[in-house]
């Protein structure tokens, strides 16, 4: 990072985040003279939970494509199959309707919290929910282990934790050595004095049978009938059924994670000190259900009891109970789309927005702090400039037995390098064992202090020994009510991405404008640490993507000889995107492209063939003229007349000049369409979007977005985000953060 892209703390520019991506904006000027009281500087304060600043207007669903994955860049369904879609979707839910409004209270009963004032003091009045599903007893399958050569029997308690280890043979996991040691110790607890005598080393343990008894059992479920697996779907349906909703205050809503997590093997991320530890099985003794006092307490299976009962309104979780490997609680919630997770979404970036009104003044008073002569002050100075600038997580104390991970308050010396030019290299293990590496350059009294800080200790010893995330936090507060170190990060990922999104082209396509949106999106993830390893099939889906893009063109050039068998090409002078050769369409590349295209028409004959065969029919009659009707009818695509036609040099489409030039100029937009979810896809190969995108951006922002550049949300957000952000949808287009 430049100086040019880190604001000085002895700048006027102090009320721009923190960045290092965002252009500097013009600095307004501030008095000098000002007090360093800090105060809310906007006069009319929130209150209200009231969003909805303008009428909604009429959804503009003509081009809008519902697509579940979170890279939204694909290539685009035409209007006439969008249109398609939404028939048929909008019959669907009129065919539904009665399941519709038993699963969210009916659209037009839908509790819109936001649309007044809201109290959360107290969570909810009637709770109402059946509990917990537990996943299914063990059941032995008799395989035995290997051990030095000979075959040992388990009972059932050692035959399930040795299968935990056989399902994991041909894992990464099994290369850990942590994770090894911790597995075998554990399983070595719950043998029997017999086969502890007789089994000592891990070494010597060979899973190999356990593992092709799991791999025959993965084989027989992967070639069930389609028949058979939606029998089983429909039977697991229907024993989870009565979990997936809880009532609250008289209300229909749906239950988030209701299954208890069945037993096996803890895998944790990075070099976590418990991989491998063994993860008991959760019993309805070990569970504490919270509900209504009122309310039907859910029974608990057959000869068990509940741990406990609670009647707790001013909590939202159903369930809870302990993890035995971490010792952490664990909760069931509503799902995300819930009011209860929608209030607590909305506080969240309220509170954020509200930091705008402070922050000018909180870092005017920082940087004075920063050459107080008090040591207490520099460093909580020097850790909040870290955390402003850099989106730093703060970081909490941690046990011997937790993974060695740290944030900015639990930095140690090691973690940080000092060099030229007021250069400092940051290099430790973050929040799931993500490493966090990152050579910026800062002011130079941040340089300063953090030499002092680490001036006689040694590598393992706190940077800012004298400062805790509970004190940062507790000096915040008195600074903004409610203010914590994670209010800031939050705040500067969403202003980034504000500031990030003037970058789309207004004049843009829809998949330009979408690149620009993921741009600005993976610079937030940037700043925030959200990173990723390389997909295992990152390279194979760009392959099919280039050779799809190729095909495209491809087809493109066969339409364009057509085209100019027609006309004369001086009539496309200037018209290049009809006229001009692709680059990269050499006369290799179009023998291979003939050979798969043929290839793929004779594999759709194929496959109509086989579904033709396939077809049963009441009357034997009827399918012969069915079948008759279908060869004589259309004659030009029938099968044979289909194998007659890819012998001939270059099948034609008959179409008229004006067709074939506008199917060129389709083929055109979708090959740029292509080439950008191509480029979208590489650039973020390394970065986590959906992180930022769920918990730390504004979903305001992507909804005005939407509306100002005619992008439909469904190519922003899944279906899962549209649900969890509904007290989002109806800001208008010049909404601002």
């Amino acid at each position: 990072m430049s100086t040019k892209d880190t604001p000085s703390v002895d700048s006027s520019e102090e009320d721009i985040p923190l960045s290092k991506i965002i252009k500097r904006r013009k600095s307004k000027g501030v008095d000098s003279d000002e007090d360093f009281t800090i105060r809310r500087r906007r006069s009319t304060p929130r209150k209200k939970a009231n969003i909805k600043e303008t009428k909604k207007p009429k959804a503009k669903t003509k081009n809008s494509v519902e697509s579940d994955d979170d890279i939204p860049l694909s290539s685009l369904t035409k209007n006439k199959m969008n249109n398609k879609n939404e028939s048929t979707n909008a019959k669907t839910k009129e065919d539904k309707g009665e399941q519709s409004e038993n699963d969210n209270g009916g659209e037009n009963n839908e509790y819109k919290w936001w649309e007044g004032d809201f109290d959360d003091s107290i969570k909810w009045t009637t709770l109402e929910h059946s509990g917990v599903l537990f996943p299914p007893e063990y059941e032995p399958h008799g395989v035995p282990l290997k051990y030095d050569g000979e075959m040992v029997k388990l009972n059932a308690e050692e035959e399930e934790i040795a299968g935990f280890y056989a399902h994991m043979l041909e894992t990464d996991y099994v290369k850990n050595p942590i994770f090894n040691k911790n597995f075998f110790d554990g399983f070595r607890s719950v043998l029997t004095s017999e086969n502890k005598k007789r089994i000592l080393k891990l070494e010597k343990c060979d899973f190999t049978l356990m593992y092709e008894y799991f791999q025959k059992l993965r084989d027989e479920k992967k070639n069930m009938t389609k028949e058979e697996k939606e029998k089983i779907k429909q039977e697991k349906l229907k024993m989870e059924e009565k979990y997936m909703t809880a009532s609250i205050d008289g209300r229909i809503e749906k239950v988030g994670n209701f299954r208890i997590e069945p037993p096996g093997l803890f895998r944790g991320r990075g070099k976590h000190p418990k991989a491998g530890c063994i993860k008991k099985r959760i019993r309805p003794e070990d569970v504490t259900i919270n509900i209504g006092k009122t309310c039907k307490i859910p029974d608990p299976p057959a000869g068990h009891s509940w741990r406990d009962i609670i009647h707790n309104n001013q909590v939202t979780w159903l369930a809870t109970w302990e993890d035995t490997v971490n010792m952490t609680p664990k909760y069931v919630f509503l799902a995300a789309g819930s009011s209860l997770k929608g209030q607590s979404d909305f506080k969240k970036f309220e509170k954020a927005r509200e930091l705008k009104d402070y922050v000018l003044d909180i870092r005017r008073k920082n940087t004075e702090e920063l050459r107080d002569s008090d040591l207490l002050t520099r460093q909580r100075a020097t850790a909040l400039w870290l955390i402003d600038k850099l989106a730093l997580r703060a970081g909490n104390e941690k046990g011997e037995d937790e993974a060695d991970t740290v944030g900015c308050c639990s930095l140690r010396c090691e973690h940080i390098e000092l060099a030229e030019n007021n250069t400092v290299i940051f290099d430790f293990l973050g929040k799931d064992s993500i490493r966090y590496y990152n050579q910026v350059e800062v002011d130079k009294i941040i340089h300063k202090n953090l030499k002092e800080f680490k001036k006689g200790k040694k590598k393992d010893e706190p940077l800012f020994n004298l400062l805790t995330t509970a004190s940062l936090n507790k000096y915040l507060t008195s600074l903004m009510p409610g203010l914590t170190a994670k209010v800031f990060r939050t705040f500067n990922a969403s202003f980034t991405f504000q500031e990030e999104l003037k970058n789309t082209p207004s004049d843009g396509t829809v998949a330009e404008k979408i690149l620009a949106y993921n741009r600005a999106n993976r610079q937030v993830a940037i700043l925030c640490n959200h990173q990723r390893s390389i997909p295992k099939s990152h390279d194979t889906s760009m392959t099919k993507l280039k050779e799809k893009i190729l095909m495209l063109k491809y087809e493109k050039y066969l339409l364009r000889l057509e085209l100019l068998d027609l006309v004369e090409e001086k009539t496309f002078k200037n018209r290049p995107e009809i006229t001009e050769m692709e680059s990269d369409l050499d006369d290799d590349v179009i023998a291979r492209k003939k050979i798969e295209k043929e290839e793929l028409e004779l594999k759709k004959i194929e496959q109509k063939k086989i579904k033709l065969e396939q077809t049963k029919s009441e009357s034997q009659e009827s399918k012969k003229v069915d079948v008759e009707k279908d060869s004589n009818s259309d004659e030009e695509s029938s099968p044979k007349r289909k194998k007659k036609d890819l012998e001939e040099p270059r099948k034609k489409t008959k179409l008229s000049p004006e067709r074939l030039e506008k199917k060129i100029l389709t083929l055109k937009n979708r090959i740029e369409n292509m080439k950008l979810a191509l480029t979208d896809r590489d650039e973020n190969k390394t970065t986590a979007l959906s992180t930022s995108k769920t918990n730390y951006i504004d979903p305001r922002i992507s909804f005005a977005w939407s509306k100002l550049h005619s992008v439909p949300i469904e190519k922003l957000f899944n279906k899962g985000l549209r649900d969890k952000f509904k007290w989002a949808t109806s800001v208008d287009a010049n909404w601002s953060f």
